[in-house]
Protein backbone atom coordinates (compact mmCIF):
# COMPACT_ATOMS: atom_id res chain seq x y z
CA UNK A 1 0.00 0.00 0.00
CA UNK A 2 2.82 2.62 0.82
CA UNK A 3 4.86 1.65 -2.76
CA UNK A 4 1.23 2.74 -4.12
CA UNK A 5 0.63 6.12 -2.28
CA UNK A 6 4.10 6.79 -2.99
CA UNK A 7 4.05 6.08 -6.72
CA UNK A 8 0.67 8.46 -6.52
CA UNK A 9 2.80 11.01 -5.13
CA UNK A 10 5.23 10.90 -7.86
CA UNK A 11 2.82 11.15 -10.44
CA UNK A 12 1.12 14.31 -9.12
CA UNK A 13 4.39 16.02 -8.07
CA UNK A 14 5.81 14.90 -11.61
CA UNK A 15 2.56 15.89 -13.72
CA UNK A 16 2.83 19.53 -11.53
CA UNK A 17 6.58 19.88 -12.47
CA UNK A 18 5.09 19.35 -16.42
CA UNK A 19 2.37 21.76 -16.18
CA UNK A 20 4.37 24.27 -14.43
CA UNK A 21 7.14 23.77 -17.85
CA UNK A 22 3.86 24.66 -20.15
CA UNK A 23 3.20 27.92 -17.92
CA UNK A 24 6.92 28.51 -17.95
CA UNK A 25 7.39 28.01 -22.18
CA UNK A 26 3.72 30.19 -22.20
CA UNK A 27 5.48 32.88 -20.09
CA UNK A 28 8.75 32.87 -21.73
CA UNK A 29 7.17 33.69 -25.13
CA UNK A 30 5.21 36.21 -23.70
CA UNK A 31 7.94 37.98 -22.24
CA UNK A 32 9.89 37.61 -25.35
CA UNK A 33 6.86 39.90 -27.54
CA UNK A 34 7.21 43.06 -24.87
CA UNK A 35 9.88 45.39 -24.76
CA UNK A 36 11.45 46.08 -21.72
CA UNK A 37 9.89 49.13 -21.18
CA UNK A 38 6.29 47.99 -21.88
CA UNK A 39 6.97 45.71 -19.30
CA UNK A 40 8.89 48.65 -17.07
CA UNK A 41 5.26 50.48 -17.38
CA UNK A 42 3.39 47.46 -16.39
CA UNK A 43 5.22 46.78 -13.35
CA UNK A 44 4.74 50.41 -12.48
CA UNK A 45 1.38 50.21 -12.12
CA UNK A 46 1.83 47.06 -9.40
CA UNK A 47 4.64 48.01 -7.72
CA UNK A 48 4.72 51.57 -6.75
CA UNK A 49 7.48 51.08 -4.21
CA UNK A 50 9.50 50.23 -6.82
CA UNK A 51 11.00 46.58 -5.15
CA UNK A 52 11.00 44.71 -8.41
CA UNK A 53 11.17 47.29 -11.22
CA UNK A 54 14.69 48.87 -9.52
CA UNK A 55 16.32 45.93 -10.20
CA UNK A 56 14.35 45.14 -14.05
CA UNK A 57 16.71 45.97 -16.92
CA UNK A 58 17.30 44.78 -20.45
CA UNK A 59 19.47 41.92 -19.33
CA UNK A 60 16.95 40.62 -16.98
CA UNK A 61 14.33 40.64 -19.23
CA UNK A 62 16.76 38.79 -21.83
CA UNK A 63 17.26 36.46 -19.16
CA UNK A 64 13.96 35.89 -17.77
CA UNK A 65 12.71 34.93 -21.58
CA UNK A 66 15.88 32.09 -21.76
CA UNK A 67 14.82 31.02 -18.79
CA UNK A 68 11.22 30.45 -18.58
CA UNK A 69 11.72 29.21 -22.19
CA UNK A 70 14.76 26.27 -21.23
CA UNK A 71 13.38 25.76 -17.80
CA UNK A 72 10.13 24.95 -18.97
CA UNK A 73 11.26 23.09 -22.38
CA UNK A 74 13.38 20.81 -19.86
CA UNK A 75 10.40 20.30 -17.29
CA UNK A 76 7.49 19.33 -20.12
CA UNK A 77 10.33 17.34 -21.85
CA UNK A 78 11.01 15.44 -18.34
CA UNK A 79 7.65 15.29 -17.13
CA UNK A 80 6.46 13.35 -20.42
CA UNK A 81 9.57 11.24 -20.09
CA UNK A 82 9.23 9.78 -16.77
CA UNK A 83 5.25 9.75 -17.12
CA UNK A 84 5.92 7.10 -19.62
CA UNK A 85 8.02 5.62 -17.56
CA UNK A 86 10.94 5.75 -19.94
CA UNK A 87 14.38 5.04 -18.13
CA UNK A 88 15.87 7.13 -19.45
CA UNK A 89 13.84 9.94 -18.05
CA UNK A 90 14.65 9.36 -14.42
CA UNK A 91 18.72 9.67 -14.66
CA UNK A 92 18.00 12.66 -16.74
CA UNK A 93 16.26 14.23 -14.51
CA UNK A 94 18.00 13.77 -11.47
CA UNK A 95 21.16 15.22 -13.23
CA UNK A 96 19.21 18.05 -15.27
CA UNK A 97 16.92 18.89 -11.70
CA UNK A 98 20.20 18.81 -9.66
CA UNK A 99 21.17 21.66 -12.22
CA UNK A 100 18.51 23.38 -11.87
CA UNK A 101 18.96 23.93 -7.93
CA UNK A 102 22.54 24.74 -8.28
CA UNK A 103 21.56 27.36 -10.91
CA UNK A 104 18.06 28.44 -8.67
CA UNK A 105 20.32 28.60 -5.54
CA UNK A 106 23.44 30.84 -7.40
CA UNK A 107 20.69 33.48 -8.41
CA UNK A 108 19.16 33.16 -5.23
CA UNK A 109 22.42 34.56 -3.58
CA UNK A 110 22.56 37.39 -5.97
CA UNK A 111 18.68 38.29 -5.93
CA UNK A 112 17.35 36.88 -3.07
CA UNK A 113 13.92 35.95 -3.83
CA UNK A 114 12.35 33.03 -1.60
CA UNK A 115 10.42 31.63 -4.67
CA UNK A 116 14.31 30.15 -5.86
CA UNK A 117 14.33 28.38 -2.27
CA UNK A 118 10.83 26.71 -2.68
CA UNK A 119 11.03 25.70 -6.12
CA UNK A 120 14.90 24.21 -5.10
CA UNK A 121 12.91 21.84 -2.13
CA UNK A 122 10.25 20.69 -4.35
CA UNK A 123 13.04 19.86 -7.17
CA UNK A 124 14.95 17.73 -3.95
CA UNK A 125 11.48 16.22 -3.43
CA UNK A 126 10.77 15.66 -6.84
CA UNK A 127 14.50 14.06 -7.50
CA UNK A 128 13.66 11.68 -4.14
CA UNK A 129 10.65 10.54 -5.32
CA UNK A 130 12.48 10.08 -8.81
CA UNK A 131 15.12 7.71 -7.29
CA UNK A 132 12.66 5.70 -5.42
CA UNK A 133 10.53 4.98 -8.87
CA UNK A 134 13.74 4.50 -10.59
CA UNK A 135 14.79 1.41 -8.23
CA UNK A 136 11.44 0.34 -8.70
CA UNK A 137 11.38 -0.07 -12.59
CA UNK A 138 15.10 -1.53 -12.59
CA UNK A 139 14.21 -3.93 -9.93
CA UNK A 140 11.14 -5.53 -12.22
CA UNK A 141 12.91 -5.69 -15.32
CA UNK A 142 13.70 -9.15 -17.20
CA UNK A 143 17.59 -9.87 -16.95
CA UNK A 144 17.34 -11.71 -20.38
Amino acid sequence: MQQKRIHQIFVITVAVKGLHGIVEIIGGIALAFFSTDAILRLLYHWDKHQVVTRHFSTGEHHYYVWFFLSHGALNLALAIGLLLEKLWAYPAAIAILVLFIVLQLLRFIHVHDPGLVVFSILDVIVIALAVHEYRLLRKHLPTH
